[in-house]
């Protein structure tokens, strides 16, 4: 069909009912909207399949990660653009029967119907998760989306992350800083909050790839256990632990935080795991960490949390990122995870937003990614690389647009005798 391009651009906005923000080029070579816009490029029809088969967001991803569908221009206007659409009319979305009961929603569907061609419906990509039956958040099913996650290749998360392999927010000093200066910070920041001394016991809990284990034990002289359901992830945290000579003073398990048996800790951490843990579980995840510490000790929880909705029973997790990054993942409001905390008998001390921090830290690990696109290719395939380019660029606008934050929660398991051993200028952090 001649000028493919103004033709779905026509009936994408009598679908919408708004006018698209972006250009769009399509398969025959022709390009119609905004010529300074950022493009949608639709390869080809199979694209336009996708979409009419998973309206919304799943059908975008499914387009993106199989190279139907790409953006060409600065990637975070595009997505902005386009999350905007998609935002806007998601606060109040009709189902797809009420829209189709409206003469131009029928007449903009036929059209694309006729523009795509047969056959419907196209094949998931295969990075798309596939569901397997049974309960969420048991040992087993965590194992498996932790692997998902997580077991994509060490040498992968190396050229996203750089060399401090540290995979959650860093903390700035300035945007001008480096990454690992920024990740050297975080682990800081941390060790700090749990007033850590040496001698003491630390468990990591989601001890990634052994970063934080490691500085805690060589800058504040503590012996750790650190715990990972990856067995990539353990294998390289153990490679590193060796090459510090830190084996005396570290040990990495392949372990369910709900199998630790032998506390009491000190301190523990949980930096960017109870995500995983899910909304059902987390009060136990919690009794299980204060069983583990002993009375006075301290835990860190770093986790990402979401806006509160007024209708919470309709809260679902973003159908791309539940699709192809975290599998089973759920987040919460800040203000859940705190009473769940001290339901579980813990005393919350602080509480630290560091929203921003995380979209800078995403944006420099898309750089990352970005400028070792083609190893970071050859390691995984095309459509792994670009399921993460999206995640963490759309990532990135969300938290600067505080739709979602991310939160440091220190909490103390207070004595009988009340006392918490927290400074009374807690922000000193001695």
């Amino acid at each position: 069909m001649a000028n493919a391009a103004l033709r779905l651009r026509t009936l994408f906005e009598q679908l919408l009912g708004t006018p698209l923000p972006v250009r769009i080029r399509a398969w025959d070579g022709s390009q119609a909207g905004p010529p300074d816009a950022p493009a949608l490029i639709v390869h080809n029809r199979r694209a336009v399949r996708r979409l009419l088969w998973k309206p919304g967001e799943l059908g975008l991803a499914r387009a993106w990660v199989s190279g139907d569908l790409d953006i060409e221009g600065d990637l975070y206007a595009a997505l902005g653009l386009i999350s905007g659409l998609v935002w806007e009319r998601g606060e109040d979305a009709r189902t797809l029967r009420e829209a189709l009961r409206e003469p131009e929603v029928r007449s903009a569907v036929r059209g694309l119907i006729a523009l795509a061609g047969p056959p419907l419906p196209p094949a998931p990509p295969p990075e798309e998760v596939r569901r397997a039956r049974g309960h969420l958040h048991t040992k087993r099913s965590d194992k498996r989306a932790v692997s998902h996650h997580y077991d994509v290749g060490n040498d992968f998360y190396e050229v996203v992350l750089g060399p401090s392999m540290v995979y959650s927010c860093a903390y700035w000093e300035s945007p001008e800083s480096t990454l690992e200066l920024a990740q050297r910070d975080k682990l800081e920041l941390i060790c700090r909050k749990l007033a850590l001394t040496p001698g003491q016991r630390l468990l990591d809990v989601g001890c990634g790839w052994g970063s934080l284990a490691i500085h805690a034990a060589r800058e504040h002289g503590v012996s750790v256990v650190g715990i990972t359901l990856s067995q990539e992830q353990a294998a390289y945290a153990r490679k590193r632990v060796a090459e510090e000579g830190l084996t005396d003073r570290i040990e990495i398990r392949v372990q369910d935080y709900r199998d630790v048996a032998d506390g009491p800790f000190d301190a523990i951490s949980s930096v960017g795991m109870a995500e995983h843990v899910g909304s059902e579980r987390y009060l136990e995840y919690a009794e299980d960490l204060l069983r583990l510490l002993r009375p006075g000790g301290r835990l860190l929880n770093h986790q990402i949390a979401r806006r509160p909705q007024h209708d919470e029973s309709t809260y679902s997790l973003d159908g791309f990122i539940d699709a192809y990054v975290f599998p089973d993942g759920e987040l919460a409001p800040l203000g859940d995870t705190v009473s769940l905390l001290e339901r579980a008998g813990f005393e919350v001390r602080d509480v630290e937003s560091i929203r921003e921090h995380y979209a800078l830290t995403l944006r420099r690990w898309v750089a990352n990614l970005e400028a070792g696109w083609v190893r970071a290719v050859r390691l995984t395939s095309p459509g792994r690389a670009r399921v993460w380019r999206l995640y963490m660029a759309a990532c990135a606008l969300a938290f600067e647009r505080n739709r979602i934050g991310v939160n440091q929660v220190l909490a103390v398991r207070t004595p009988e005798s009340g006392a918490s051993g927290v400074p009374l200028r807690s922000r000193t952090w001695n």
